[in-house]
């Protein structure tokens, strides 16, 4: 009888998301002539903010109906008002994914879609607060940018469990959701480039429209000198430490920390899989050195009820994450496809001196602000990858073998950035770096050179932006430079740029026709202290 209410329930609850679903569909669809009321209809101002915007049509009945906007709105009424129509939509479909995973028992793939699409659209709340709280416009469209991955993180979990009536009307949800807070990230980028007045405001532009951001008249490339204060917590692997796990010395550190909590974690492996949420920030973790502290798993994504997102070994949320000297590492193996060693969604975390070992999707950028310094990187498919604003300063990127035969030969890709909207202030910069393959592979290239051809990266979603600057390219580097991802996706929408490179991989007049050679004025776009707001955050002390 429980069992039997419990599913009544969940069928009244589905039944009461759609009906909203329904009415909210409705009520952003219908044009503003179709207003009854003469106040409905969009005031100047309005219609200048929403021109600026990807979605028009479901920016302005938004806008007009909603009850913060005055007769007269400044730009920020605006804003404010477009992100809290996205947040006002996201607990709708909370209640929708809910309802997937209550009818979703017997469904372990269906069940983990469900879980991560909650985990996200909960990050995304999260952001679109931290983005309406931000007088920044650079940091407001920083979390602004985030929420919109998330959301289209929950919708591309639900894609690949899409086998219900259910599952279809979620997504569709999450596509009007996603569309009002693309609008809000589009107003916020209007904001920052051309000031208050809305009657200037045009869409996100990039680099491929011919727009590259103004620079201020000077800029400044500081070093780090990463000086961190006395552990606060000690992990090893014998008795006379605080902590033999990793984790356990995370749940420990405070929540929402405002000074730098510290944990050392002294040589050895360590065979554990460690999350960090969103709570636990401004933790620091500091090993002996790259290949002698080595956090490591094996999960992938072969497992059941497993999606690339799980695999990690190591998962970062919290934000103001450091790590220094040690390796984070997945040994799934090259058979295992996507099988992750770490993921990062915090904001200004900064790693040194980090090794990241693995094959496929080795390290999730996945969203925020990141910077890398002299880290090693190996893997062989898209294994840097997500849709962070990364920058890797003076890394060693590694390719290795994929197949058993050398015969076969193989083709990989170093990169696959996932920015899919013009508005979100994303890429992956890659800074006096060497790409190059690891013994193995060496030896293997040099067998049947043709056969084993590697890229800088290809396109994982349509406004992908990936640059390498000054940086080393083995021979094994195709002249093309670059890989399309399927057809002509994204060819004519992406950003590919190279600047002042060298080796034998660097043969910039042989590249594709839809790379690019950055102009040297521009260079300086990719600047931590622009890209990144690097000034603010890094650490010095």
């Amino acid at each position: 009888m429980h069992h039997r209410k419990s599913k009544f329930l969940s069928s009244l609850l589905l039944s009461m998301a759609l009906i909203i679903l329904s009415l909210f569909l409705l009520l952003l669809r219908l044009p503003p002539s179709s207003t009854i009321h003469a106040a409905d209809s969009p005031s100047q101002a309005i219609s200048y903010a929403c021109r600026a915007t990807r979605f028009p049509s479901y920016c302005i009945p938004a806008l007009s109906r909603s009850p913060s906007v005055p007769t007269s709105p400044s730009a920020s009424d605006l804003i404010a008002a477009a992100l809290s129509a996205a947040s006002a939509a996201l607990p709708t479909a909370q209640s929708m994914a809910q309802a997937i995973l209550s009818f979703s028992s017997s469904n372990p793939n269906r069940s983990t879609a469900a879980r991560n699409c909650l985990e996200n659209l909960s990050l995304s709340i999260r952001r679109l607060s931290d983005s309406a709280a931000s007088s920044d416009p650079a940091d407001s469209r920083a979390f602004a940018g985030a929420a919109l991955l998330y959301q289209y993180d929950c919708w591309s979990a639900l894609k690949y469990v899409n086998s219900t009536g259910q599952v279809a009307g979620t997504m569709s949800f999450l596509v009007s959701l996603s569309s009002l807070t693309s609008n809000a990230l589009a107003m916020i980028t209007a904001l920052q480039r051309f000031g208050p007045d809305v009657s200037l405001w045009v869409p996100p532009q990039t680099e491929r429209d011919g727009y590259w951001a103004d620079l201020p008249s000077a800029y400044t490339e500081s070093d780090i000198q990463l000086v961190l204060p006395a552990p606060d917590l000690t992990v090893c692997l014998a008795d006379e430490c605080d902590h033999q796990s990793v984790q356990e010395a995370v749940i420990q550190a405070p929540a929402y920390g405002t000074r730098r909590f510290v944990i050392f974690i002294k040589a050895g492996v360590y065979r554990e899989t460690v999350r960090v949420p969103i709570e636990k920030t401004n933790l620091a973790f500091i090993g002996e050195g790259m290949g002698k502290t080595v956090i490591t798993g094996d999960l992938n994504a072969q497992m059941t009820g497993l999606s690339t997102y799980n695999t990690a070994t190591v998962g970062i949320t919290g934000d103001g994450f450091i790590a220094q000297n040690l390796t984070f590492e997945n040994t799934a193996g090259p058979k295992a496809h996507q099988a992750v060693a770490f993921r990062s969604d915090s904001d200004h975390s900064y790693l040194e001196s980090v090794e990241f070992a693995g094959h496929q999707d080795t390290l999730y950028a996945r969203s925020l602000r990141q910077l890398y310094r002299n880290c090693r990187i190996s893997g062989n498919v898209d294994f840097i990858f997500g849709n962070s604003a990364a920058i890797f300063e003076s890394c060693d990127i590694r390719v290795l073998p994929r197949l058993e035969s050398p015969e076969k030969g193989e083709t990989n890709a170093v990169t696959a950035h996932g920015r899919t909207d013009p508005g979100q202030p994303t890429g992956f910069v890659f800074k006096n770096c060497v790409v190059n393959g690891s013994d193995d592979y060496v030896a293997i290239y040099y067998r049947k050179p043709g056969a084993h051809k590697v890229y800088l990266g290809r396109p994982w979603k349509e406004f992908s932006r990936t640059v390498f600057l000054n940086c080393y390219l083995a021979e094994m580097v195709r002249p093309e430079g670059w890989l399309p991802w399927s057809g002509d996706f994204a060819l004519a929408t992406l950003f590919y740029g190279e600047y002042e490179n060298r080796g034998p991989g660097a043969n910039s007049t042989a590249r594709v026709s839809w790379s690019s050679q950055i102009p040297a004025e521009h260079v300086g776009i990719y600047s931590a202290e622009h890209f990144i707001q690097g000034n603010g955050w890094v650490p010095a002390n």
